[in-house]
């Protein structure tokens, strides 16, 4: 069942999403080679929890995923475990947070770039989160989910050569982390359920600089590349309009502490 939103429902919704935004750009300001990816998950979850919050992914699922964010190294796509393990120059690193907040679910992603990072990787990123903006487009009331795929799936996969991911989607988001309806990130025009005001979803690219194809890691969460290329991911939870979608997760903080915190790298 699809839930609909009130136009008071989804200014919470970006009450939440805008922590998730914050919380992103909290990292973003800290990420750099030799720290660790744990350290980054204590630090995003002590800030989610001064901000009177909870972390959406702590303790979700069977088994229940350990960690308050998702941090998700190299050929790791997704649901990636912090870990004690140095980051070095030259890695890419997912971060996916969620936070429940007032009754409702944000959620968001961001991949970041650790030092000097090769130029395929580089145009991986680029072209990833390009696909996100695009899939965005075509998140308006009357399309239909298969606007969104295609549209991702042709700039990353028919365009531009890369794998995207079949086996994980994006999906609704609200009241619960995980909603109707699914989101894929590949599809055909004017296929699947149809788009209407106040829906309101996660749209999440997961796109592979080699094979679409990936499989599970032993700890029973982290999904990796068959291949053990590299993977990007980025997510934008939106909310459905006529004419153009509102996107209540921004990037615009993280991408601020992004560029401060690799001048400041530059400077030492």
């Amino acid at each position: 069942m699809i839930h609909y939103k009130t136009k008071a429902e989804v200014e919470l919704m970006r009450i939440s999403n805008l922590l998730v935004s914050k919380t992103l750009a909290v990292v973003a300001a800290a990420i750099k080679p030799g720290v660790t990816t744990g350290d980054l998950n204590q630090l995003a979850e002590d800030f989610i929890r001064s901000n009177d919050a909870t972390p959406s992914f702590k303790g979700y699922g069977n088994p229940a995923f350990p960690f308050a964010c998702c941090m998700s190294v190299n050929d790791a796509v997704v649901h990636g475990f912090p870990t004690k393990d140095i980051l070095k120059d030259g890695d890419i690193v997912s971060v996916d947070v969620g936070v429940f907040k007032a009754g409702f679910h944000g959620d968001s992603a961001y991949t970041f770039a650790i030092g000097n990072i090769s130029d395929d990787t580089k145009k991986l990123l680029k072209v990833t989160k390009e696909s996100l903006y695009k899939g965005i487009e075509k998140a308006v009331h009357g399309n239909r989910v298969g606007d969104i795929g295609y549209a991702i799936q042709l700039h990353t996969e028919r365009e531009n050569g890369y794998g995207v991911v079949r086996d994980l989607v994006g999906h609704g988001v609200g009241r619960h982390l995980h909603e109707e309806p699914q989101v894929p990130n590949y599809g055909k025009r004017g296929s699947g359920a149809k788009l209407r005001e106040f829906m309101t979803i996660a749209i999440e690219p997961m796109i592979n600089l080699g094979t679409k194809n990936v499989f599970h890691d032993k700890d029973g969460w982290t999904i990796r590349t068959e291949d053990a290329k590299p993977s990007a991911h980025f997510e934008h939870s939106v909310c459905i309009q006529k004419g153009k979608a509102d996107i209540l997760s921004s990037f615009t903080e993280i991408e601020a502490a992004e560029k401060a915190n690799t001048e400041l790298c530059w400077v030492y």
